[in-house]
């Protein structure tokens, strides 16, 4: 049992390493493709590459089950890309990255009421406060300039929200059904729901520039590595560990972008993004552990 929850927590530390890196990638590739292409090419890439991983077609049990993989690939694929690409067009970044870092807290929420054995608790509580204080340093870097607006920050707060409802829906699935067959049904379903916004936004699928190795090897990455082999992983965390637990890491992909940015961008950081680092995972351990297992020597009596 406890072999298999650390392989939980190491699967999902392994997909929010990823996630937290797909912001330079979508950057780059953004500059020839509409958010809504990207997302498109990013999930058909990944359906077909999951078919030839795992080329079997089973017969899903029940019309419940195919309503829930529709929900699933609803929230996790189509809505929740697209309220946050979008988001990015009326609103700043930081506020973005602060804003989806409550989905775990709204995922906890979520679970309290649709789930028989995820409630909520102090320790979660407490954890995201201190979460989310420290994804407010290490987002504005310590410049504390708070932008609002309205509408970014309201879809926003959607991607958020449809993040919970499939990291619930998740826990959901049967867990007779193969991990790659179900996310596959995922993607499919991610698809068929964002053919709609391509004809909306009126995209052609095409790059304003000619194809070069940069936005290949990046939409492989987003493709292939964050798409296909991540959203695996998560789906096998969620059902390892459950949607709040696993939802926790989520609090990790602002530290995890403020790293890649260091080494890939070479920006620069200063003690309070460091303070806002510890808070993260501190918050982490605290939703996981509560306090009073915090690894303090001062907080033990000596005999």
């Amino acid at each position: 049992m406890k072999n298999r929850e650390l392989f939980g927590h190491i699967i999902s530390i392994f997909t929010i390493l990823v996630w937290g890196t797909t912001f330079i990638s979508t950057k780059i590739i953004l500059k020839d493709f509409m958010p809504v292409e990207i997302l498109f090419i990013r999930f058909l890439m990944a359906y077909i590459a999951l078919i030839l991983i795992y080329p079997k077609f089973h017969k899903i049990k029940s019309f419940k089950d195919e309503l829930l993989f529709l929900g699933l690939g609803l929230s996790g694929v189509s809505l929740y890309f697209i309220t946050e690409n979008m988001a990015l067009k009326f609103t700043i970044a930081s506020n973005v990255g602060l804003i989806i870092s409550t989905a775990p807290i709204i995922t906890a929420i979520l679970a309290n009421y649709f789930t028989k054995d995820e409630k909520m608790n102090r320790k979660l509580f407490w954890g995201f406060m201190i979460a989310i204080l420290g994804i407010f340093l290490v987002m504005f870097n310590g410049r504390f300039i708070l932008k609002l607006n309205p509408k970014g920050d309201l879809l926003t707060l959607a991607a958020a929200l449809t993040w919970a409802i499939y990291s619930v829906l998740v826990r959901l699935v049967d867990k007779g059904y193969n991990s790659i067959l179900a996310t596959r049904k995922i993607f499919f379903y991610g698809i068929l729901t964002s053919i709609p916004l391509l004809i909306l936004f009126r995209a052609d699928l095409k790059p304003e520039n000619p194809l070069n190795a940069t936005l290949i090897v990046n939409i492989i990455f987003l493709g292939l590595i964050a798409s296909a082999l991540c959203y695996v992983t998560w789906n096998k965390a969620v059902s390892i560990l459950g949607s709040v637990r696993t939802s926790n890491y989520i609090y990790l992909i602002p530290f995890v972008t403020m790293v890649t940015s260091v080494i890939v961008l070479n920006e620069k950081i200063n003690v309070l993004t460091i303070i806002g680092a510890i808070l993260i995972l501190t918050g982490v351990y605290v939703s996981e552990n509560g306090f009073t297992k915090l690894p303090l020597s001062i907080c033990k009596k000596t005999p």
